[in-house]
């Protein structure tokens, strides 16, 4: 799902502890908003801190931008501690949800203007916006101001912004939520490009998780203010540690069992939810009778008119719901146990056949290596 394939990406960095979090801890009164949260962020690495919206993930990125303090815990930037430094004394700079560009001022003297506040001399003022302008693509939008601009060029203006101060840290507060969504997708794609191409270490905060899968090398799921797992978008999809995990990266089938045979090399999972055995080819630590959590994927779920020859892993029902998407089509199936299944079928797959209606008897069934097995 992830889309770096279009990116011109950078080499990875040696430098894997370019910014760090220690142990962090964030307390408003009796709250606890961060709750001991360690990770490290590479040199020029695209990072992304995912959840639902008060999870702790803002708050972090402004305690890394030095707008709200740490109750304990530390920080490092290229190896200097920022808990003293002040927000303007950071070498960092943040790009707002909202962009915060000032209504009366060209684009050219909005991407100046923190330069001017730093004495910065006007030949090299002058120089780097042109540069700033010319990455972003919006060199012939300079003089506009920016209601005469469209949700993507202010973003790009304020992205520029940000980068015309050549940050060691650039810090991105939910990017894309004030785009449109039918241009979203090629934004993300385009900021991807001119970070990597800036070479700049980026932490965004989303709470999309497509945005996050899109465009980051790495994100952490956070709930509660705590990580929950932390990993390459893959990874994260395709094994995922817990069912919260799970349930908020992507669409996913859970399946409640206990553990009937456990072997080096498979397992069978017993489940009232299916009248079938599930069998997952490996073996878990864990003692017979576990009650485990298989998780299956809506995409390796195959729909089927006739009874699957497989002896596991299948089930019968009836179509409860259709929603056709494009490319494929999302089949809702509900189980003589009850359970709803849900099934990513191709467009494709009905080319040549008749797709199930409403109320249809189909079968639904998966392979061996489709289910992930979570004890958490």
């Amino acid at each position: 799902m992830n889309t770096h394939e279009s990116a011109q990406k950078k080499p990875a960095s040696t430098d894997d502890k370019f910014v760090q979090v220690i142990d962090v801890v964030k307390k408003f009164d009796e709250t606890t908003a961060v709750d001991g949260v360690s990770l490290s962020v590479a040199r020029n690495e695209l990072f992304a801190l995912l959840g639902s919206s008060g999870c702790g993930k803002s708050t972090l990125l402004r305690m890394l931008a030095g707008f709200e303090t740490i109750t304990s815990g530390k920080i490092l930037i290229d190896g200097e501690d920022m808990s003293k430094l002040p927000p303007y004394k950071r070498p960092v700079n943040m790009m707002f949800q909202s962009y915060a560009l000032f209504p009366h001022m060209s684009v050219e003297s909005n991407i100046a203007f923190g330069l001017k506040q730093e004495g910065v001399g006007k030949g090299e003022i002058a120089e780097r916006v042109a540069d700033a302008l010319n990455l972003v693509q919006m060199s012939k939008y300079a003089k506009r101001k920016p209601f005469q601009l469209s949700g993507g060029q202010q973003q790009r203006a304020a992205l520029a912004r940000s980068l015309v101060k050549r940050p060691k840290v650039l810090l991105l507060d939910e990017p894309m939520s004030a785009l449109d969504k039918q241009i979203r997708q090629r934004t993300q794609i385009e900021l991807v490009n001119i970070l990597y191409k800036v070479g700049v270490t980026c932490i965004m905060v989303t709470h999309d998780q497509e945005e996050a899968m899109t465009m980051a090398d790495r994100l952490a799921v956070m709930s509660e203010g705590r990580i929950v797992q932390l990993g390459a978008p893959n990874e994260v999809y395709e094994y995922p540690n817990s069912k919260f995990a799970a349930s908020f990266i992507g669409s996913t089938n859970l399946f409640a069992g206990v553990i009937v045979e456990d072997q080096p090399d498979h397992i069978y999972v017993e489940s009232p939810e299916l009248k079938q055995r599930m069998f997952i080819s490996h073996g878990v630590t864990g003692p017979l009778g576990m009650p485990v959590t298989i998780s299956v994927r809506p995409e390796r779920v195959v729909l089927s008119r006739a009874k699957p020859a497989q002896e596991t892993n299948f089930s019968v029902g009836k179509v409860v719901n259709i929603a056709y998407m494009g490319g494929y089509t999302i089949y809702h199936v509900q189980l003589e146990s009850g359970k709803v299944v849900m099934a990513n079928v191709s467009t494709l797959m009905f080319d040549e056949t008749e797709p199930p209606g409403y109320d249809a008897e189909v079968y639904v069934s998966w392979g061996p290596t489709a289910g992930v097995v979570l004890t958490k």
